[in-house]
């Protein structure tokens, strides 16, 4: 049963190892594909790195913090 959660992450493993764990890697040191070196290799390896990509900001363009009233 717990093997059977984990079979998919297995196979992306045996698939393509040296890609698994650059992307395991860069995951847990938080790196941004955003940002040189990263993007730049990347690019180099003939990846697409989409810089027009919103992580939680859905306000539209607004960059800094907004001011709220409570009732």
């Amino acid at each position: 049963m717990f093997l059977d959660e984990l079979s998919p992450l297995f196979n992306e493993l045996m698939q393509s190892p040296v890609a698994f764990m650059g992307g395991l890697a860069s995951g847990l040191l938080r790196l941004n594909l955003d940002q040189d070196p990263v993007k730049s290799w990347l690019e180099k390896q003939g990846a697409t790195v989409d810089s027009n990509h919103d992580d939680n900001n859905s306000s539209g363009g607004s960059s800094g913090p907004t001011s709220i009233s409570i009732d």
